[in-house]
């Protein structure tokens, strides 16, 4: 129970009630979830991202407690664990929302497009300025600038469920893959001492390998879900999908590909429905199931995603958060991001209200950064900036949203063009 303890400043409204430790702390835990839970769904009125108002909560639980004179104990080894199964929530849950044909494919294209080049661009220009001011490596540079260039998925989704429906789906599509090519780019250069032919032949043959594993294990879980008559049956495969993940993780596998593809099979099973395969999993009745399971897998990623950020803000120290030297580069990064994105959008011809705003970084960001090896690491690269630019992104993207019109008088994204 220490653990939590950091937590229980609530209890001081319930020790008069003499509660035991036990019951102040999930009182605690509760009452916290249950303002996320007002965060999130006064984000459409207020229109500040509830990633920011988490933050503050943690910080706040964790000062309170310093005020309290509690002891606080060391979690963070706890934030990449949420935060991983968090991702994988969250990916899922973008697909399972994303309906597919073969009219969208010009717009899933160029939203892949939009994610890929903006990262690569950001990423080569961030690790020039690491090396160029710091005293690193360029390809140690480019390791620690690689968290920095991917979007959020995390706080961009939610943020976008409030935009018009083609606009949501460019956001769900484009923070997803930048999600997966993040990581994948990430891996290929973190693991990698020596980059040459032979690498390109490992990551592409990882890649394959991937694919094959998503393909036998969408179909499978798919058969499970049809077919499991006992009345839990959502819980197991969301345990499977989490297994799968890590399994694939530590084979260094690409395994949010087979996030997503399991995510999109499920949802566009309709579409498929004329191949005689497909028609023994009983589309209509299956499509039921796919809703059930959507509406778990939701309320699954809002805890997770939650209880990370709180945590995230708990860790948080004053120091990092007001660092004069960092921010001047944090600033610097923030702008050199939505610069970046600004010249993508419009030479895609994407509308830049309000699509400019919707590059937030986050809880991939954190992942990332928590993964660069020891020796991999840019000084220039720290905690303060970290955090500075992720909360600089967020107010961009909450400022943006104020601005934008709503989705009722925002003129169309159309999917089919090209």
């Amino acid at each position: 129970m220490q653990i939590w303890a950091g937590f229980a400043f609530f209890v001081f409204f319930v020790n008069p009630f003499n509660l035991s430790m036990s019951t102040g702390i999930t009182i605690t835990l509760c009452i916290l979830m249950l303002l996320a839970y007002v965060f999130d769904i006064t984000s459409s009125k207020t229109k500040i991202p509830a990633v920011i108002l988490l933050l503050v909560l943690g910080y706040v639980v964790k000062e309170a407690s310093l005020l309290l004179g509690m002891e606080l104990p060391d979690l963070s080894s706890i934030l990449p664990v949420l935060g991983t199964v968090g991702l994988i929530l969250i990916v899922l849950e973008g697909a399972l929302e994303l309906q597919l044909d073969r009219s969208k494919f010009p717009f899933i294209r160029k939203s892949m497009l939009v994610a890929l080049l903006p990262m690569l661009a950001i990423s080569f220009s961030l690790a020039w300025a690491f090396w160029y001011f710091g005293d690193s490596t360029f390809k140690n540079a480019l390791s620690s600038s690689i968290p920095f260039a991917v979007i959020s998925s995390s706080i961009a989704i939610p943020s976008a469920r409030y935009l018009s429906r083609e606009n949501r789906s460019f956001v769900t599509y484009e923070s997803s893959f930048s999600d997966i090519f993040g990581v994948l780019f990430f891996n290929f250069v973190t693991e990698n001492d020596h980059i040459g032919t032979g690498t390109w032949w490992h990551f592409s043959g990882q890649i394959l390998l991937m694919l094959i594993i998503s393909f036998v294990a969408t179909l499978a879980l798919a058969y499970f879900l049809n077919n499991i008559k006992h009345h839990i049956k959502f819980a197991p495969i969301i345990l499977i999908i989490v297994l799968i993940y890590f399994v694939s993780k530590v084979y260094h596998l690409p395994a949010l590909i087979f996030i997503l593809l399991f995510g999109l099979f499920l949802e566009n099973i309709d579409e498929l429905r004329h191949y005689k395969f497909i028609r023994r999993f009983h589309p209509v009745d299956f499509s039921k199931e796919v809703a059930k399971f959507s509406e778990l897998t939701g309320e699954f990623a809002f805890l997770i995603r939650a209880s990370f950020f709180i945590l995230f803000g708990f860790l948080l120290e004053r120091t990092e958060i007001m660092d004069p030297t960092s921010m001047i580069w944090a600033l610097g990064i923030t702008a050199g991001i939505f610069i970046f994105r600004a010249l993508f959008l419009a030479l895609f011809r994407m509308p830049l209200n309000p699509l400019l705003y919707m590059a937030p970084r986050g809880l991939i960001t954190i992942l990332l950064f928590l993964s660069v090896p020891v020796s991999k690491q840019s000084h220039l690269a720290s905690k303060s900036l970290l955090i500075q630019v992720i909360v600089l992104s967020a107010l961009v993207m909450m400022f943006g949203l104020m601005k934008a019109k709503t989705p009722e008088k925002e003129s169309n994204l159309t999917p089919d063009a090209s």
